[in-house]
């Protein structure tokens, strides 16, 4: 079957109010605060979408994301209502918090090359000394990041920095901290279930119209957070060597080789063939490993007329 990519998107739908092209999604607002949330196959690191698409990314977040927000509605209610096609989600519009909520179970990734850096305060939260990379803290750290507006860099902000900015109200950062704990705990239990281990990821939440607090976009995929594989954890630790993950660390790492980590003046490379199939393969046993499902490959040969007919039918059948 031909891989065509999803990078962009145009459908014609009744009722819109607006469209927001995000770096990996777009979202259609319909009128009766209902959004229609479309992942494309594009793939960003260091906040920049890069130049070339991945064949059935776009299916495999967004059923790696339904998965995880149906096995999580039971301690967090989110913003979900149905899908009427793999690549796209449908649910409450809502008004985001200006922050997103990181927390971390082990010193990886940003935290670790922040910690390398010789800091030991991270978003506010004291950092243990003697630690090397991959350790697990002694417990699970939330670390906010402010939430980026388009083209610009999401950066780190403490508890206290939010709530003196009145950024959100400490009455509702309290129901933050505990969603993202809550989500965290069972994120890690699935994980552990399926061999591996939830090692940082993020939650985005939003109020709905009637003003209640839900956790709105993806979560626990491949693009929001990070994973190790559970079995040789301890091992690859005593020997300090390098931990078997499941992220979108590797794809960071590649672009560092290449010479682009998003700073100003670097261009972006192009992302061989080769690169470009790994990465699919990659997000595939991702999606494998975690639901324990087998990933079903939706037909891309007329990947938007696909779209647009399920769209069609959805509507029409309400």
């Amino acid at each position: 079957m031909k891989s065509n990519t999803l990078t962009k998107t145009n459908f014609k739908l009744k009722d819109v109010q607006s469209i927001y092209h995000g770096k990996v999604r777009e979202v259609y607002e319909l009128k009766n605060n209902l959004l229609v949330i479309v992942a494309t196959d594009r793939l960003s690191a260091f906040d920049v979408v890069l130049p070339q698409g991945i064949p059935f990314k776009g299916q495999l977040l967004n059923q790696l994301a339904l998965h995880m927000l149906e096995a999580t509605a039971d301690v967090v209610p989110n913003w979900l209502m149905s899908s009427p096609d793999p690549n796209v989600s449908m649910g409450k519009k809502c008004t985001p918090f200006k922050v997103e909520m990181v927390i971390r179970g082990y010193l990886a990734g940003h935290a670790y090359r922040e910690y390398k850096a010789g800091k030991r305060i991270l978003c506010g939260v004291e950092l243990p000394e003697g630690l090397k990379e991959n350790d697990a803290f002694p417990k699970p750290i939330i670390t906010p990041t402010t939430k980026a507006d388009m083209g610009n860099h999401d950066e780190d902000i403490s508890k206290e920095a939010i709530l003196e900015n009145r950024i959100v109200s400490e009455e509702d950062y309290k129901i933050l901290e505990d969603y993202t704990c809550k989500l965290f705990q069972r994120g890690t239990e699935i994980a552990n279930q399926q061999g591996l281990i939830l090692v940082d990821t993020k939650y985005e939440f939003g109020k709905t119209a009637d003003g209640e607090i839900v956790v709105i976009d993806e979560i626990h995929t491949p693009d929001s957070s990070r994973y190790f594989y559970l079995d040789g954890y301890q091992e690859r630790q005593d020997k300090g060597e390098k931990q078997k993950q499941l992220s979108k660390e590797f794809v960071r790492e590649w672009l560092i080789e290449n010479g682009f980590q998003g700073k100003e003046g670097q261009k972006v490379p192009n992302l061989p063939a080769e690169f470009i199939e790994l990465v699919t393969q990659r997000y595939i046993e991702l999606y494998e490993k975690i639901t324990g499902k087998e990933f079903v490959k939706a037909d891309t040969l007329t990947i938007h007329q696909r779209i647009q007919d399920n769209l069609d039918a959805n509507f029409k059948s309400q």
